[in-house]
């Protein structure tokens, strides 16, 4: 939706930025701006930058970057005109209009629907259709507080229940369909998706239903179902349980592989599970996590695919803020067999307390990576020893501090059956390897002097840079000082060779005459994320204003002289060209001022 501008002026005036992203970053000044740990990314040196002068943020890390309505879109994972709402909410301003845009609409009617079908999972569990998952529950051991608390619900054993309960409520077809709650056949019938399973509502932060998790009751595949990507729900951005556990007492968050075992440990005490959504930690979700704790514990499952999630988890919080931990669950004995369990498994044969003491005596990252590493090897044998040296080299040359890297170098020693000495020379030379090969990379992006200009994000390529060099100097100073610019624009947007800078020089320009301020928070309705990190990094490219006349100058005819090759490479027009020459003599900058 289109809110008024006077409207969005008074509620950027009144959002300032630094209050905003204090309540979420920790930010300590140094010079004219302020410093934490980027939000977005994971790191151990704070990059994130925030400038009070510019009301924008930025990080040098990821390049996110942006004013304050971006960061409330990123950080709150809103749409626009749902960070505008919160916002507006914050600063206790009335948004002077009710009516949404298409899409916005949809999203409020799908969080509302799911919201129905929540209910309707609900009452049909408390029913005698839902006997069958309430028995399902009493194997499982789960209570009914807990159910309740977690909201469960049951799907009939019905093709179209749900279909009919929720168009009897006014919702449409189409609405069912983009929430994921219905499915259309080869001939176009519509029929429910989840059918005769345990329904596990997704509640976000805000607790608001997003979608849902469930799983069979019998032995029939799929055994998991989740609800695919929406408008409102996307696997990557969310995580199971996080709406109660951010309420924990305990100091850390578990992170589980299933809902069931949230559940399960919920019920046990542990109210600090959360689990995934059937796929790989993302950074998304360690963002949302951050929020909360510094200290992360992984509890995936003892086999193979839990192991393979575990290293990978770690590798990704591997330079983070957060400390991390891990809890392996020991198999247990079935029949004289080592059987896998998962923390649903090891609750129910082993009880709470015994979860407490392996919680208590969890495992740092480092460990579990050298006991992997260890548990490929026979370190009795001379060649196996060797081989073990060669990749644990490898994994403790990873570690950047150096007293942590010589303590786990003299573990690998003694557990090899090595001198500390042979093992550190060792450590040594990975360490070395992997500096030379970082250092021999980044010279390579120093020496291409295109490629570094080149924007970031591959959606955003300069076909011309020379041109593309001298616009983003024209936006730098338009936005540093406009007092520089004459009455009428001396550019048009077709001069631009590059689209994304034209169209930002066309919203300031536009923005200017009609007296508005030269920050670029307005524009975040009109760029998407990607573009607007874009700005906010060329925006720290250096840029003196002491001669800012001349720049512009400079600057135009770069551009413009660029422009006539462009137009000279696809056969110039001859009238055109004459109305060109006329428009500069004239001192008129294109079609908005004629």
């Amino acid at each position: 939706m289109a809110f008024p501008q006077h409207f969005l002026d008074e509620l950027i005036a009144r959002s300032d930025i630094v209050d905003i992203v204090s309540s979420y970053v920790a930010l300590q000044r140094k010079g004219s701006n302020l410093f934490g740990l980027c939000p977005f990314h994971n790191e151990k040196t704070g990059s994130f930058s925030v400038s009070p002068d510019k009301q924008i943020y930025h990080c040098f890390g990821c390049k996110k970057g942006g004013g304050v309505v971006n960061f409330i879109m990123e950080i709150e994972n809103l749409s626009y005109p749902d960070a505008i709402r919160f916002l507006a909410q914050r600063a206790g301003m009335t948004v002077p209009e009710d009516d949404r845009d298409g899409m916005d609409k949809l999203r409020a009617r799908l969080l509302a629907l799911n919201k129905d079908a929540a209910r309707y999972y609900y009452q049909v569990l408390q029913s005698p259709e839902g006997k069958a998952v309430q028995e399902y529950l009493d194997r499982r051991r789960i209570s009914k507080k807990v159910a309740v608390n977690f909201g469960m619900g049951a799907s009939p054993d019905s093709w179209d229940s749900l279909l009919r309960a929720m168009t009897a409520k006014g919702y449409t077809k189409a609405e069912l369909i983009s929430a994921g709650l219905v499915v259309k056949n080869k001939n176009g019938g519509l029929y429910d998706k989840f059918r005769n399973r345990l329904m596990l509502p997704v509640i976000d932060v805000r607790g608001d239903i997003v979608g849902f998790g469930s799983r069979v009751i019998d032995k029939s595949e799929p055994k998991y179902m989740n609800t695919t990507e929406t408008p409102v729900y996307s696997k990557r951005r969310v995580l199971y349980g996080l709406n109660l556990a951010k309420k924990t007492k305990r100091p850390n968050i578990i992170l589980c592989e299933g809902n069931l075992d949230v559940v399960t440990l919920h019920q046990a005490g542990f109210d600090n599970a959360v689990a995934s959504m059937g796929t790989a930690l993302t950074v998304e979700q360690t963002r949302l996590l951050s929020r909360y704790t510094k200290e992360l514990v992984l509890c995936y499952d003892n086999d193979n695919a839990g192991q393979l999630a575990t290293q990978r988890a770690l590798e990704m919080l591997k330079n983070s803020e957060f400390s991390v931990k891990v809890l392996r669950l020991p198999r247990r004995m079935v029949d004289g067999e080592a059987v896998k369990q998962d923390a649903d498994d090891f609750i129910k044969y082993q009880g709470p307390d015994a979860f407490e003491r392996l919680l208590s005596g969890s495992e740092n990252g480092i460990e579990f990576r050298m006991a992997q590493v260890a548990g490929k090897y026979d370190l009795g044998d001379d060649q196996a020893r060797i081989a073990y040296a060669a990749e644990i080299s490898e994994v403790l040359s990873g570690l950047e501090n150096a007293v942590e890297r010589e303590v786990y170098t003299v573990r690998a020693a003694e557990l090899a059956k090595l001198t500390p000495e042979a093992m550190r020379l060792e450590v040594q030379r990975a360490f070395k390897r992997r500096i030379a090969k970082e250092r021999k990379a980044r010279e390579r992006r120093e020496l291409n002097p295109a490629m570094a200009a080149q924007p970031a994000s591959r959606s955003i390529r300069y076909d011309n840079l020379r041109s593309a060099m001298a616009e983003e100097g024209v936006l730098r100073l338009l936005l540093r000082d406009e007092s520089i610019f004459p009455s009428l624009s001396p550019l048009s947007e077709t001069d631009f060779s590059s689209p994304l800078l034209g169209r930002i020089y066309t919203a300031l320009w536009q923005r200017r005459q009609n007296g508005g301020s030269g920050s670029i928070a307005f524009l975040s309705g009109e760029l998407t994320a990607d573009e607007m990190s874009h700005l906010t990094t060329l925006l720290q490219k250096p840029e003196s204003t002491a001669g800012a006349r001349q720049a512009l100058t400079d600057y135009i005819r770069i551009i413009r002289e660029e422009r006539d090759k462009r137009l000279g490479a696809a056969g110039t027009d001859p009238l055109a060209a004459a109305m060109d020459k006329f428009k500069d003599k004239k001192g008129y900058g294109g079609k908005r001022n004629e």
